[in-house]
């Protein structure tokens, strides 16, 4: 009986680091790997995006200046939809949303999801700082319009709308998420579901369109903000995944259930 563990330990070191790794009954192991890759793949994009602007590369460079230029053209027009993007840009803006998150992370840290809460913030400080460094780093300026319907201060890539956009729409889809689970009727749960993503996108998406709209960023300054922050939100999840692990909570699947400490009937405050 004493020398069965020794030839279990023997063999599992013989199986080697990388098929240990993925062994589906060391579950902490296989999502520590898979969130790790999911998290570099999703900051590829953005790497490959930060050459291709240092670069200056010719496509990008006619695909940002053309875009800019159209949209320059319906903003000087066109003035309800000036109006509506400068709306859009000032209510969705980076000061708005985080004001928006931070009283989330109240209610939370009230709840008791203290974790969670903890999350929220460590999410949005990383992310501002990362985009604020960022700028620093790259000191791309901003189109050069004439008549120009918005002015902004600062440097250009990654646009810091785009990347407050994402992060706060992650962090805030992935809060709510879980209450979606507590909907009895798999059709209501799985259309709730969708709505949480579909507006998050919708929310995102406009917010850093209205950017561009405005003349205050090219094309690829939004593209940057917005791969940053999934980026962030990503990392960032997949660090809260291990804690639940390591303390012995069930595994989740993040997209579809969201991150909280632990499953409650109630939703948070059981902690």
């Amino acid at each position: 009986m004493g020398s069965a563990q020794p030839r279990t330990d023997e063999h599992s070191a013989k199986r080697g680091w990388w098929t240990r790794r993925l062994d589906p009954d060391r579950s902490l192991g296989l999502r520590l790997t898979l969130a790790s890759v999911a998290a570099v793949l999703v900051l590829v994009p953005f790497s490959v995006l930060s050459l291709l602007v240092i670069s200056a590369w010719w496509p990008l460079r006619s695909v940002d200046e053309g875009l800019a230029e159209s949209l320059h053209e319906e903003a000087v027009t066109n003035s309800g939809w000036t109006s509506a993007m400068q709306i859009w840009t000032d209510v969705f803006g980076p000061g708005p949303l985080r004001v928006l998150v931070l009283a989330v992370v109240v209610w939370l840290w009230w709840r008791g999801a203290r974790r969670v809460a903890l999350w929220a913030v460590t999410t949005m400080i990383a992310g501002g700082l990362l985009g604020a460094g960022l700028k620093l780093l790259f000191g791309r300026g901003r189109p050069e319009l004439l008549d120009p319907v918005e002015h902004a201060a600062g440097y250009s890539f990654p646009s810091g709308h785009a990347l407050t956009a994402a992060l706060a729409a992650g962090v805030l889809v992935l809060v709510f998420l879980p209450f979606v689970g507590e909907i009895d009727e798999t059709r209501r749960r799985r259309a709730a579901r969708w709505g949480i993503w579909a507006a998050a996108l919708a929310v995102t998406a406009v917010t850093g369109l209205s950017r561009i709209a405005l003349g205050v960023h090219w094309l690829s300054d939004v593209l940057g903000g917005w791969v940053l922050g999934a980026a962030v939100v990503a990392a960032t999840t997949a660090a809260f995944a291990t804690w639940r692990g390591r303390v012995g909570h069930r595994p989740s699947d993040p997209l579809t259930e969201g991150v909280e400490e632990e499953q409650h009937p109630a939703g948070y405050g059981q902690a």
